[in-house]
């Protein structure tokens, strides 16, 4: 075979689906029991949500279930990952509905088009490659901005609000509410605290069982048997039926593409960036790899055939996933399988839907809202270095006061000025060091010798980061341990030749810590520099459990008691 034809065929297998992939390993009865089960399971997950999600967006509930069917079954047939799920989710909710507000449904299906079309090309121009260096302070800012906008968007039919119209923006929103709050009915309120309550409680005492369902089918037959005066889908959305043929396509023009432009790319960037963290996620919890380009291809179609369906954007549900993780899936077919089960559900059960009542949906998204808003990363970035504090409140404030476009722009550059400031101070700080005084500097760490492999006991594997760790380089750290295969006994972090860290190069180092610990590795730190030390120490990353020494041979020594004691 010559090199261009290998070359060729490496490129192909980088754009190979799963679904190929685990056909190919062997796929039998067993798997498929298992992935019948994993995807009814995703599937009664995913009902309620699609319906709540697509209301919030300013659409109706069938849009989302249509959402799900259509782009949840192609992400899992063609995507890059064996236990993706996608479909509607929270992310969208922001832009959707200003999309709808300003330029009609049919500007909504113009955007996800183009959006469709751009993920296809930033697959097969291998962009995929480069969204995982998205800084995490960026991702959290505008993640938790969403969930605040989702969480305001919800207030009126949790409290059954008198309101004839809501603002769009935040801040008149948050006023226009306000002063509605008299008009507050009791029978609203007490149906949307009852199904926050019993979500609550499940998830507490039993987290296996779907709360989001129990929860609205509870809801749904309270207002029925106790004919409760509280709106509904039905009474919402008098007379809606799904149907399923194709819309006529929008009007196209180049003012209205240049307008709809930062929309379309928003859902894109959003689709991009939250299907391969969920894939990310995936990874961790099953210890495969997946194939970042091939999953965003499989995006951008999923998207195209969802927007000429009329139905919404779509990426991959990171709470889905895990759940089709936790319920045994074997491999995409559980995907699959999970959007033909929504789609016998809007075939069969469609009217059941109308006696939903609207604050029960308000109560589901209320959950959405927090797991979206991720305090416990929220503050833990902020003890972080003050710049990567700066990058997270200021994307948060934009995403919530302004657009969410502008905040993931203003926040990406942000941190690119940051990234750059820090990398002419690790440069100057380096040239000012005289190569004479190196080995005899009082507060230089001791650690420059080689290890050969010879040294390291058996069980004891050692890896060395040279150069500022900052998010640009972080996700790599998460790859050593895939290349080593079977978890060593011992992991010695050599961090000499680091002089300086960020954010999110300190969040991957703790993740790091957490997977060696999850494995039963104990994990030693050599040779910090001063800069290092305080932004770990600040982040509580050195109280969990590992070992600080301040060279190879203190951490060689360490790392022979710890496997002499087990052995």
């Amino acid at each position: 075979m010559s090199l261009a034809t290998a070359d060729k065929a490496s490129r192909f297998a980088l754009f190979t689906p799963k679904l190929v992939t685990v056909l190919r390993e062997g796929y039998g009865p067993r798997d498929f029991r298992q992935d019948f089960i994993a995807g009814l399971t995703v599937a009664i997950v995913a009902l309620p949500l699609s319906m709540a999600l697509a209301i919030a967006s300013g659409a109706t509930p069938d849009k989302g279930l249509l959402t799900a069917v259509v782009a949840g079954f192609l992400i899992s047939a063609l995507g890059g990952t064996r236990f993706q799920i996608g479909g509607p989710t929270g992310a969208f909710v922001v832009v959707v509905f200003n999309v709808i507000a300003q330029h009609g449904f049919d500007g909504l299906v113009l955007a996800t088009l183009m959006a469709g079309v751009m993920l296809v090309a930033a697959g097969f121009f291998q962009i995929g490659t480069y969204i995982k260096y998205i800084p995490q302070p960026v991702i959290t800012g505008f993640t938790s901005g969403i969930a605040v906008i989702i969480a305001s968007s919800q207030i009126k039919d949790f409290f059954g609000l008198t309101l004839d119209k809501v603002p769009a923006d935040f801040i008149p929103k948050i006023e226009a509410l306000a002063k509605a709050l008299p008009t507050t009915s009791p029978a609203t309120l007490a149906v949307a605290a009852g199904s926050l309550a019993v979500i609550v409680v499940l998830r507490r005492f039993r987290p296996s069982w779907p709360g989001f369902l129990i929860a609205v089918v509870l809801a749904s037959a309270a207002v029925w048997a106790f004919h409760i005066d509280t709106a509904t889908i039905g009474t919402r959305f008098v007379g809606l039926k799904p149907h399923f043929e194709l819309p006529p396509l929008p009007s196209v023009s180049y003012e209205r593409l240049r307008d709809l432009f930062p929309s379309a790319f928003t859902i894109a960037f959003l689709a991009g960036v939250e299907s391969l963290l969920s894939a990310l996620v995936a990874d961790s919890m099953t210890g495969n790899r997946h194939r970042s380009n091939c999953e965003l291809v499989a995006q951008g179609v999923a998207n195209c055939a969802s927007a000429l369906v009329g139905g919404l954007p779509a990426t991959g549900a990171i709470a889905r996933t895990a759940t089709n993780i936790r319920s045994g899936a074997r491999g995409p077919i559980a995907g699959m399988l999970h959007a033909v089960f929504i789609l016998i559900f809007l075939l069969v059960a469609w009217p059941l839907t109308g006696f939903i009542p609207l604050a029960a949906l308000a109560a589901v998204l209320a959950i959405v809202a927090w797991n979206m808003s991720e305090v416990e990363r929220f503050r833990h970035l902020m003890k972080a270095p003050f710049g990567d504090r700066a990058v997270l409140l200021v994307t948060f404030g934009l995403t919530v006061i302004v657009d969410l476009t502008v905040a993931i722009e203003v926040g990406v550059v942000l941190a690119a000025v940051l990234l750059m400031h820090r990398l002419s101070e690790a440069v100057e700080v380096q040239a000012n060091i005289k190569l004479i005084d190196e080995d005899i500097a009082d507060d230089a760490p001791q650690d420059s010798r080689p290890v050969t492999q010879s040294e390291l006991p058996p069980g004891v594997i050692a890896s060395v980061i040279r150069g500022p760790f900052f998010f640009g380089v972080a996700m790599r750290l998460g790859e050593t341990l895939d290349r080593i295969g079977k978890p060593p006994r011992v992991f010695i972090l050599r961090m000499r030749a680091v002089p300086l860290i960020d954010g999110t190069g300190a969040t991957a180092i703790q993740s790091l810590i957490a997977r060696c610990h999850k494995h039963g590795t104990t994990v030693i730190m050599t040779a910090l520099h001063a800069q290092p030390r305080q932004v770990l120490q600040d982040m509580g990353i050195l109280d969990s459990g590992i070992i600080l020494v301040p060279g190879i041979d203190a951490a060689l020594a360490e790392a022979r008691k710890i496997v002499g004691a087990s052995a």
